[in-house]
């Protein structure tokens, strides 16, 4: 085949000036008999005309990218064999099987028990009296029984009764806020799965991408159009990508083993996890988010209720002070001989009645504590409703700048891209781009998307935490009654921190 330089398409660069005998070889209509070199200086030529029949045979580095290259959402649920597994069948095995719901029953039932405890009478004494058991020269002596019951004064077992009531009620808040941990640790986590799926099948599709860009490379090199650093370029390109891809499979894998603790169920096979991420993901406003979480949370009614347990403990205190009676009677066999006829006495009744006189212990430091605590009770609801404001604005905002970028980049950023590079793929199909700018593009239109899923991520998990009151370690123990300091024990979001891998350039906001 002869080309003549006057044919050659109008505004080809120099670079493409150098591509033509690589073209011409490829074609296999004949031996190429002029050597083509163009220059920048060159004046610009008539467009060439390819026959109908060439058009269609390329160089092999000049081939079109295959279209499955292009990023989408749900490829692995498109392409699963097995049964999708959904958020409700994770939040019904979670409900089954979290261990952290079954101690907050407890909790409950444990409390009620005590407060049930606190209202039961003293029990009665019985025992055993003598007095000159041997009886002497006389053979006299008493023996007998007597029984025993301290009467509880002032309604003091009322009032203990009242504040194990209080007990009960932090108990079953208790169990209330373990609910919606577990929840939303499990949404979050499940979550968190499914954008390291879609984060997966990216890197795959990545990796591809590279790995035909090093292909194209060294054939490139093979007719002379590329040299040595540019093909180990795209081959230490090809291997990051490669390394990046499999590290990514090791952060799906231990996602999904977080995902399983959460629920209760270490052993689960792994499934694949079946959801949108682009849709449907939380819309909250700002300062409605702050008051909800300030006013509603199970932290802030706990407060409340061990303020209340409080003044219940500052009342019974206080009655504590008022003394108990103490009544004691019995039968003593006196022996004693009496009478004309000497015979025993008999039976002889015994009584005792006796009370406390409150004159150096009248409970004071008792008192004087539980007000304190009352004190300390009244002001703790203060500062958890500060520190769920302060928590939850550090949450808010990293929810809101992860939103940001999911709307940038689905309304602007994203679409960019994708007209970037069909507009690539056009120029190139007309010979005005070569095949490594259409993969580079299409490298960078991957990057892009990862980098919108990695925000998707960060507004499903920060907004359901949001959601959730910051309520996020579904494995945390739910607390005792009357433990110190637990009401808002770790609100803080997990986010795992993960190794990331070559290339990679996707931040967590």
């Amino acid at each position: 085949m002869n080309l003549n330089l006057r044919h050659m398409p109008k505004g080809l660069s120099a670079k493409w000036g150098r591509n033509f005998l690589t073209i011409a070889l490829l074609f296999g209509v004949g031996t190429p008999i002029v050597s083509v070199r163009a220059t920048a200086q060159e004046p610009q030529m008539p467009e060439m005309q390819m026959p109908a029949g060439q058009k269609a045979m390329q160089h092999p580095a000049m081939k079109k990218p295959a279209a499955h290259a292009v990023p989408r959402f749900g490829q692995a649920q498109r392409d699963a064999r097995e049964k999708l597994f959904t958020l409700e069948e994770a939040q019904e095995i979670a409900r089954a099987k979290n261990p952290t719901l079954r101690q907050a029953e407890a909790g409950i039932k444990a409390a009620r028990a005590r407060e049930q405890q606190a209202g039961l009478l003293p029990n009665p004494i019985v025992g055993y009296s003598g007095d000159e058991i041997r009886g002497g020269e006389t053979g006299g002596g008493k023996q007998g029984f007597f029984v025993e019951q301290r009467i509880v004064m002032g309604g003091k077992l009322g009032k203990a009764q009242a504040v194990f009531a209080k007990d009960t009620s932090l108990a079953e808040i208790e169990a209330e806020e373990q609910k919606i941990r577990v929840e939303t640790a499990v949404k979050m986590a499940f979550y968190r799965v499914l954008a390291a799926q879609e984060l997966a099948d990216i890197r795959t599709q990545l990796a591809q991408v590279a790995n035909e860009n090093a292909i194209t490379a060294q054939r490139l090199g093979n007719t002379g159009q590329a040299d040595e650093t540019e093909i180990l370029e795209a081959e230490l390109q090809a291997h990051r990508l490669m390394l990046a891809q499999r590290m990514q499979e090791n952060t799906l894998r231990e996602e999904w083993r977080s995902l399983a603790a959460a629920m209760g169920d270490p052993e689960m096979e792994r499934a694949t996890v079946a959801g949108d991420l682009e849709h449907g993901w939380p819309e909250l406003a700002d300062q409605e988010v702050l008051d909800a979480i300030a006013k509603n949370s199970p932290a802030v009614r706990i407060a409340d209720s061990a303020a209340m347990r409080s003044a219940a403990e500052i009342v019974r205190a206080r009655r504590e002070a008022i003394p108990d009676l103490r009544v004691r009677g019995g039968l003593l066999y006196n022996n004693e001989l009496a009478g004309a006829v000497p015979r025993a006495t008999g039976w002889e009744g015994t009584a005792e009645v006796g009370v406390e006189i409150p004159i150096f212990n009248r409970n004071q430091g008792n008192v004087a504590a539980a007000r304190a605590e009352g004190d300390r009770a009244e002001e703790e609801k203060r500062r958890i409703a500060l520190t769920l404001r302060e928590r939850a604005a550090n949450v808010l905002d990293q929810y809101s700048n992860a939103r940001l970028m999911v709307e940038q980049y689905g309304r602007e950023i994203l679409p960019r891209a994708r007209k970037a590079y069909e507009l690539m793929e056009q120029r190139h199909g007309e010979m005005l781009a070569s095949y490594p700018s259409v993969l580079e593009m299409q490298r960078r239109l991957f990057e892009l998307h990862m980098e919108y899923v990695a925000a998707l991520e960060s507004v499903w998990t920060n907004g359901i935490a949001l959601q959730g009151f910051l309520l996020t370690d579904g494995l945390e123990a739910p607390a005792r009654p009357g433990e110190m300091d637990r009401p808002i024990r770790e609100t803080n979001v997990p986010m795992p921190e993960r190794t990331m891998g070559p290339e990679s350039n996707v931040p967590r906001p």
